[in-house]
């Protein structure tokens, strides 16, 4: 090939590469910030028929993500899956983040959109018991209801679905467990369907051995990557293939969804993973 020929055609492959990148630097981008919802149907037998069709936006990991300014994208994508309750279960804050100032402006837009409940992530207590408190009580004040080892009562039509909320196990080293809660309840109310809010997807074992009708949950970020016929690959702790990381699960008793999440943690990032936002649409057999 002549000097010339090669000078001419330099420029062209300059031109290629910088096209490849930027088309790969836009997916990436888009990879972090495309909010993907989803509709989970959840079916059980137990389900009181009073709630067959409760619709529950699932928001979790939001790792002090922002999805447009005050997070108007995420609060637009939860209002289109028109929920009856919005459950969000944990690392609303991030530990590599200090700045809380997104946490008043989501809470505030998510209770309007539905009643909305919050359970506690490991990032949360990253931070110590009096952040965790003060992000209790800003929720509180901005109508977000804060479940933390306790439980209440939704009621329809005369029959009743108990909402259970967790605080993560990085929490009060004396706080209340989940088999003490579970008990409660059952001594309280007998043998209710229980919907349980917790953060940590790698935990389901208990979940079931308490006999928790539908676990929401998150913390496994998906597996960060997902690759075809895995159920991602890196864990959040860096361990490879884990499991229980994104969509609905049945355990040996009780049932799983897992949320992988809408944030990144620090230096992360996802691949084939977009924000997930999960609608769980429960269902009476």
């Amino acid at each position: 090939m002549s000097r010339t020929k090669r000078k001419s055609l330099l420029p062209r492959l300059l031109a290629l590469l910088l096209l490849l990148c930027l088309a790969g630097g836009g997916f990436l981008y888009w990879q972090q910030t495309g909010i993907q919802p989803e509709t989970i149907p959840v079916s059980s037998s137990r389900l009181p028929a009073a709630f067959d069709g409760l619709r529950i936006s699932l928001v979790s990991d939001v790792h002090c993500a922002q999805f447009g300014v005050d997070n108007e994208a995420l609060l637009s994508a939860v209002a289109a899956q028109q929920p009856d309750l919005i459950a969000v279960t944990g690392d609303l804050l991030d530990r590599f983040h200090p700045d809380f100032s997104m946490v008043e402006p989501l809470a505030r837009g998510l209770a309007e959109i539905a009643p909305t409940y919050f359970v506690t992530g490991n990032h949360e207590w990253a931070f110590g018991t009096a952040a965790v408190r003060e992000l209790k009580q800003t929720l509180a004040g901005c109508g977000v209801t804060v479940l933390s080892n306790e439980y209440l009562t939704l009621e329809r039509d005369g029959q009743i679905l108990v909402l259970a909320g967790i605080d993560d196990p990085n929490g009060y080293a004396d706080q209340k467990t989940l088999e003490e809660l579970t008990a409660e309840i059952r001594q309280d109310l007998g043998d209710p369907f229980i919907l349980l809010l917790a953060h940590r997807n790698n935990d389901y074992p208990l979940y079931a051995q308490c006999g928790v009708d539908v676990t929401l949950c998150g913390h496994g970020h998906g597996g960060i990557i997902r690759l075809p016929f895995t159920d991602g690959l890196l864990s959040t702790d860096r361990t490879l293939f884990p499991d229980h990381t994104a969509g609905l699960y049945q355990l040996s008793q009780g049932q799983l969804v897992v949320s992988r999440g809408l944030g990144n943690s620090g230096p992360s990032l996802r691949l084939f993973n977009r924000p997930h936002l999960p609608l769980v649409i429960l269902q009476a057999q």
